[in-house]
């Protein structure tokens, strides 16, 4: 037997119509606990009955719940587009790959430093010297190519030294006075000396007081 389709309509019977309210009023609350269970969704309703009461449901915090609409309503720009399932477990696998390739890495490593060998078969052991050979070689090939290279600035250096030390003697030789002037005017600063003694002592013999007659010559 079949249910019969009820008609949509307002309930004129004002007893019947607070009856329906009720019961749907708790259905509704119902299948929206349901819904926030199942599909961790954040839910909040608010109710007036015709006669102005209020009802009320909240998932979490009905204050919380207003707040986050209230800002969802004023930056429309500003959503956030929730994850699909199907994003959020592409997303763990790939998380998964991640972690078991740095766990293979790390291991890897360990054992290139002589490290955790016990479980490794005689074949991996050779295949672990071959690669710790290849990277010291290639250690080795791009210490020599420093070395050079170090080398090469170290010259540079050296000939640019020598430039400036040669650029500085220069500079030294045209401030330099020559022997044969120092030579040559010694002796005129001797002769100046001298004579001007020789004038002081003639200048000094003529003011000499003189008592007597002068002998004749």
């Amino acid at each position: 037997m079949t249910r019969q389709k009820i008609e949509i309509k307002k309930i004129d019977n004002i007893t019947a119509r607070q009856v329906t309210f009720s019961k749907r009023r708790r259905g509704l609350f119902k299948k929206a606990l349901e819904l926030s269970t199942l599909c961790d969704a954040e839910i909040a309703l608010l109710v007036f009955s015709a006669t102005g009461k209020l009802f009320e449901y909240s998932s979490s915090s009905m204050q919380q719940v207003i707040e986050r609409y209230s800002f969802h309503s004023e930056n429309p720009d500003k959503l956030v587009c929730q994850p699909s399932l199907d994003a959020l477990e592409h997303e763990r696998n790939r998380l998964d790959s991640l972690k078991a390739e740095l766990e293979e890495k790390t291991t890897e490593i360990r054992r290139m430093k002589g490290e955790e060998l016990q479980e490794l078969s005689l074949e991996e052991i050779k295949e672990l010297e071959k690669m710790v050979e290849a990277g010291l070689s290639r250690v080795a090939e791009l210490k020599d190519q420093r070395v050079v290279k170090e080398i090469s600035s170290l010259k540079k250096k050296g000939v640019q030294l020598l430039e400036e030390n040669r650029r500085l003697k220069q500079m030294t030789n045209v401030f330099e006075v020559p022997t044969d002037v120092v030579q040559h005017v010694r002796p005129v600063e001797s002769t100046n000396i001298c004579s001007s003694n020789n004038h002081h002592d003639h200048y000094s013999s003529d003011t000499t007081l003189k008592l007597g007659l002068p002998f004749p010559n």
